[in-house]
């Protein structure tokens, strides 16, 4: 099928993130939220990130001001029922995300693909409360969207192939790559990434090393861009946990067992960049590691 106009439920990091590229690219787009000031600030925040690309010579001001007229909000969620795709971005929790499925179903038109950018709950039991099953599929973006080229498409169960062949196109015409992956806790690369993350979150709780040395160690020893405390900070360490616990429920191996330090600053509210502590403390000038 042809997708002209798309809807995205959230309007926080990743949801502006994926309107400012799906826009880009010449989709109508159409973001929802509960809250009119995110709206405000989600489209505000694509406009200075196109700024951006613009003054980098990515692209050209018509291009910006294009992108910028096939953008609208509504804090209305059946507003986004005639869209062709329908991509959820919300909070990673499960019944935040079958609430939303659920309030849009008698709105949608036959014809729509859901979608979640969920980083790890299961596709097969997100679709299987929805009214079409065989069209509906993970989109998981990665994080910063308009500068990852990596786009995770998961089948349930009873995803069809033409849903799979449509969504395939769409990330091409985006520009970026698609890896497909089964549905199985974490998909690819929280599977891999996130044990990471808490290990070396375990590596810091056991006094092996402080958090300065750990992403260090990780950076200039491994060649990696940001350490793995600094990477959790960003990624949001609620998040980094809910996704330990998808894993350590989903798959019964104690190697996947949550850090009791990740919990910890979970509890305190110390959730990283976004609540301005986490593993670093960054209400000053300079990020402080807290450890």
């Amino acid at each position: 099928m042809d997708i002209r106009t798309v809807g995205i439920v959230g309007a926080g990091q990743m949801g502006n993130g994926i309107a400012h590229v799906f826009a880009l690219a010449g989709f109508d787009v159409l973001m929802n939220d509960i809250s009119e000031d995110a709206l405000n600030k989600a489209v505000a925040l694509i406009d200075g990130n196109l700024e951006r690309q613009v003054s980098r010579d990515k692209i050209s001001a018509e291009a910006k001001a294009a992108a910028m007229g096939r953008i609208r909000t509504t804090t209305k969620l059946h507003e986004l029922g005639p869209s062709d795709l329908i991509i959820e971005a919300a909070t990673e929790r499960e019944t935040i995300k079958q609430a939303i499925f659920e309030d849009l179903l008698p709105h949608i038109q036959p014809h729509t693909i859901l979608t979640s950018n969920t980083s790890s709950i299961s596709i097969t039991r997100l679709a299987s409360r929805t009214d079409r099953p065989e069209k509906f599929m993970g989109f998981h973006f990665m994080n910063p969207v308009p500068v990852m080229q990596l786009v995770e498409l998961i089948r349930g169960i009873a995803t069809d192939e033409p849903t799979y062949r449509a969504l395939l196109a769409v990330v091409e015409k985006l520009g970026k790559t698609a890896a497909s992956a089964e549905d199985f806790p974490a998909f690819i690369v929280n599977r891999i990434l996130m044990p990471m993350i808490n290990e070396a979150v375990y590596t810091l709780y056991e006094g092996v090393g402080s958090v300065k040395s750990i992403d260090e160690s990780l950076k200039l020893g491994a060649n990696h861009p940001m350490g793995p405390l600094e990477l959790a900070d960003f990624i949001g360490l609620d998040t980094c946990l809910a996704i330990m616990n998808v894993l350590h429920d989903g798959l019964a191996d104690t190697k996947y067992r949550p850090c009791p330090l990740l919990t910890k600053y979970v509890e305190a509210g110390w959730l990283g960049r976004k609540t301005q502590r986490g593993f670093y403390d960054y209400r000053g000038e300079t990020p402080v590691p807290t450890r």
